[in-house]
């Protein structure tokens, strides 16, 4: 039986100190099956020349301005053939080299629509001191209403799924990820199965993580998306997730 193949799209923009551990992370992948597609929206630093690099034999690189991180996200599924696909971000690695033949065994058994496996957030490149573990197995459907999801670099999903859930919307800058998981996970119902595997080592400091400002236009977009779907909450239901975040800190 053929190796079912495995998209990872990666999104990057001025990258060059993190880019090259990425690429790493799936070119070391003892999966062999796997097209790696790297969407740079027009990096002024060395990224290109980083990625042209270290890029493997399955790699397809797009390097054109966009509208944003779900734009860019959107662009690699447009050109994406694979039967699983995923993301990961550039700053973010794989926890290690098994990561891809395991998520494609649990998908082989499980016959799901999705998995999502857990990710450890790092404040540095240290693979040696992670400060928070964000678990796949704790997250429940109802906790949307608190801006609460699974981990989205944790969350792969098979094809048939990504065409009926549909592209990112690119209206949010902070949240579209939110509003897929949303939409995936309630509106069309997706099997997902939940493992505590930890999938990917996540660099704390991304879009919305970097200050009070992000975290207060993240909310704002999480809370406009679940209105639009019909969803109960309100600001002080989305700000408490910050308490909840507390219990995933690791001493």
């Amino acid at each position: 039986m053929s190796q079912p193949k495995v998209t990872i799209i990666t999104a990057c923009f001025n990258a060059q100190s993190t880019i090259e551990h990425a690429l790493n992370a799936v070119n070391k992948q003892s999966y062999s099956n796997i097209e790696h597609i790297i969407v740079d929206g027009g990096s002024s630093d060395d990224t290109l020349q980083i990625i042209q690099a270290h890029k493997g034999a399955n790699t397809i690189v797009i390097s054109e301005p966009d509208e944003g991180i779900y734009d860019a996200f959107n662009k690699g599924l447009a050109k994406s053939s694979g039967q699983i696909i995923g993301f990961l971000n550039a700053d973010d690695q794989f926890a290690n080299n098994e990561v891809v033949a395991e998520l494609v065994s649990i998908f082989d058994q499980s016959q799901a629509d999705a998995v999502a496996c857990s990710v450890e957030i790092f404040k540095s490149l240290n693979p040696n001191k992670p400060y928070r573990l964000y678990k796949a197995t704790d997250f429940k459907p109802w906790q949307f209403r608190l801006g609460i999801q699974p981990p989205h670099p944790g969350f792969y999903v098979s094809r048939p799924a990504f065409e009926k859930v549909g592209f990112y919307r690119t209206q949010y800058k902070i949240s579209g990820d939110f509003d897929w998981l949303l939409r995936a996970i309630l509106l069309e119902q997706l099997q997902v199965v939940y493992s505590p595997k930890i999938m990917v080592h996540m660099l704390d400091g991304g879009a919305s993580a970097s200050g009070l400002k992000s975290k207060r236009l993240m909310n704002q977009e999480d809370l406009k998306i679940l209105k639009q779907h019909g969803i109960y909450s309100n600001t002080i239901m989305i700000w408490s997730k910050y308490l909840i975040k507390l219990f995933q800190l690791r001493f």
